[in-house]
């Protein structure tokens, strides 16, 4: 779906309801994937979610030129799932969106009772943010108010920064009812408009409606006193559904026609995901080049790098997500990548750069993992073999794995190649290399890894040949002395499906979990990211992190993300916000007084030169470790 282009940040107005959106959309739409990744947008219809998105495009497009950009609904998000599985191309559907660097998705509240799509939805994003691409999303409900949604997909929303729109108040109408008028050189009397302001709107598809009757009228001559709008089961339709539209609509700039086919050609190869640098230049020439042939050779690169993409996802799906594929002037980068591909030379993916050991904050609910991660960073593939982090999402599990990758493959003076991948993209990989008859050179890349990490490993629960091929593998590679580390959302011995074999060897290892934050361990994440953001991190807001709603270390960042909009939209001090109850939450503070509130005590820890023990809330599970 193409960008409208008249949905502009300069076209839409601003006021109370809608603030700390703009706010937000501006900041991601300057900074893709740097800042609140995901968005998320929610508000009634006609507020202008839809317009914020195409605003976000808009300036997006226009400060980075290389970017990657794809507007869709999710129906046509759906469709496109579809027709990926019924091709048996769900890898080639993945990998084309784990290439864009802003990807815009309207009305997501069909996503209930989509399970399928919400998988997709979740490995997508997942893919995007380690890619460092920028998702935003919009919906007519909060994601807690979409029924029928993984909680998988939930957390990784609460993630970001969730805020909504609501409906304008006076003056914002009158703003934009002003705004109409002047990009359509409408005058109308003094306080007509004033007038119409006046009455209640829902949205602002209605004030435009409004606004749009009045102007009928004063092209034929009628004089009219504005009015509300008709009841919705008396509205009239299609009448003057396109009037706004047709009205606002300026002339096309005259072009010659050689530059309007280099134009279009350019657009839809643009469509198609391509980089069309090199006819866009030709646009700008003072005369018409050889416009066919032109045309005729981008026309055959494009086959050309489809053809050798499609050759290096048959040895290594991952590398389908390459840029070089999709730029015709990098044509040679993409044939080296394909050579050392068919070489056996390109290892599986490494650990996020983004997640290091030195950002991962400890706790009581995380201090037995850490230990266990510093511990085998420190002596690979000889204490804990396998580690397996277990906990509900969003605890801090990928973090930690990842950072656990990182120091492996920085390495005490001895890097190693360290694979880092999540289940469902093992299991993709496996089943593209059944498909393609390279079984073989698949297991081959995996077994000269110096390391291996596997994030939500119960998802190779139910897979005969998975866990078939993955218990090969782990015994390979521990019996060769090689790092294993799992994450999962549950122990071992609760995952349904896993063979007996599997878990065994799981179980064999050490097999630690990894909690919901303490109140101590909130403060803390509290304070950092308040800091990173530079924001002040005080009393008040600190008691935020008291609340129990507050579970994961996804929803402190979504909080701190809200918190940072909200001062950047209004200018107002946070704690200021707070005490008025502007910032949707409990309020810590009653009468200048703290309000106590009940929280997990901190596990405690026993520090002599021999041993130590931590004590988890459940006393049958205390962890008593020697250091000899």
């Amino acid at each position: 779906m193409q960008l409208d282009q008249r949905l502009r940040f300069d076209s839409y107005v601003v006021g109370a309801g809608n603030r700390l959106a703009v706010a937000a959309a501006r900041a991601v739409a300057e900074s893709p994937g740097s800042v609140y990744n995901p968005l998320f947008i929610y508000g009634g219809t006609g507020l202008g979610k839809t317009h914020l998105l195409g605003g976000i495009g808009r300036l997006a497009e226009a400060l980075h030129e290389n970017l990657e950009i794809e507007y869709l609904s999710l129906e046509e998000f759906v469709d496109q799932l579809h027709a990926a599985i019924s091709a048996g191309q769900l890898e080639a559907f993945s990998s084309r969106y784990e290439r864009v660097g802003l990807l815009l998705i309207d009305d997501v509240q069909f996503l209930t009772g989509r399970r399928e799509t919400q998988a997709a939805l979740l490995k997508l994003f997942e893919r995007m943010q380690r890619a460092g691409g920028q998702i935003v999303l919009t919906s007519d409900r909060p994601p807690s108010g979409i029924s029928d949604v993984d909680e998988r997909l939930i957390s990784r929303l609460s993630g970001g920064l969730i805020v909504d729109v609501t409906v304008p108040d006076y003056e914002t109408r009158v703003a934009i009812l002003r705004a109409n008028c002047e990009e359509r050189r409408i005058v109308f009397r003094g306080g007509v408009l004033e007038e119409l302001a006046r009455f209640s709107f829902v949205n602002v598809r209605e004030l435009q409606g409004a606004l749009n009757r009045l102007v009928a009228h004063q092209a034929a001559g009628i004089e009219e006193t504005p009015a509300p709008a008709p009841a919705p089961a008396d509205r009239p339709t299609g009448e003057f559904e396109s009037f706004l539209s047709e009205v606002t609509s300026v002339v096309q700039q005259h072009v010659e026609s050689w530059q309007a086919r280099l134009t279009e050609a350019a657009e839809y190869w643009k469509g198609e995901g391509y980089r069309t640098a090199v006819l866009e230049r030709a646009v700008s020439l003072p005369k018409s080049p050889d416009v066919a042939g032109l045309l005729a050779t981008f026309s055959a690169a494009v086959e050309h790098l489809r053809d050798l993409e499609k050759t290096a996802c048959s040895v290594d799906p991952s590398l389908g997500s390459n840029s070089v594929f999709r730029d015709p002037e990098r044509m040679a980068q993409a044939e080296d990548l394909v050579e050392r591909a068919l070489a056996g030379e390109t290892p599986p993916n490494g650990p996020s750069t983004e997640f290091d050991r030195a950002s991962y904050d400890v706790g009581s609910s995380n201090q037995v993992a850490v230990h266990a991660a510093d511990a085998i960073v420190a002596e690979p593939g000889v204490k804990y073999n396998p580690l397996v982090l277990h906990g509900p999402s969003g605890v801090g599990k990928t973090h930690l794995a990842n950072a656990i990758g990182n120091a492996l493959a920085k390495g005490n003076g001895t890097p190693v190649t360290v694979a880092c991948v999540h289940a469902q993209k093992f299991i993709d990989e496996l089943i593209s290399a059944i498909q393609g008859g390279t079984v073989e050179r698949w297991r081959a890349r995996y077994r000269s890894v110096g390391a291996l990490i596997i994030d939500d490993v119960q998802f190779v629960a139910g897979k005969e040949r998975t866990q078939d091929e993955f218990f090969l593998l782990f015994n390979s590679l521990v019996g060769a002395n090689k790092q294993i580390v799992l994450t999962s959302d549950r122990a071992p011995a609760e995952i349904p499906d896993l063979e007996a074999r599997l878990r065994s060897r799981f179980e064999g290892g050490l097999v630690v979990p990894i909690q919901s934050p303490d109140r101590t361990l909130r403060e803390r994440l509290f304070t950092r990211f308040l800091t990173a953001a530079g924001r002040e991190a005080d009393d008040a807001l600190l008691g935020v992190l008291s609340e129990p709603s507050v579970q994961s270390v996804r929803e402190i960042i979504g909080t701190v993300n809200r918190l940072g909009a909200a001062a950047e939209a209004s200018g107002t001090p946070l704690t200021a916000q707070l005490a008025r109850g502007e910032l949707g939450m409990a309020t810590p503070f009653s009468g200048g007084t703290a309000v106590a509130t009940a929280g997990a005590t901190a596990d405690p820890v026993f520090l002599n030169n021999e041993k130590i023990v931590w004590e988890w809330p459940d006393v049958t599970a205390r962890v008593i470790e020697d250091f000899r």
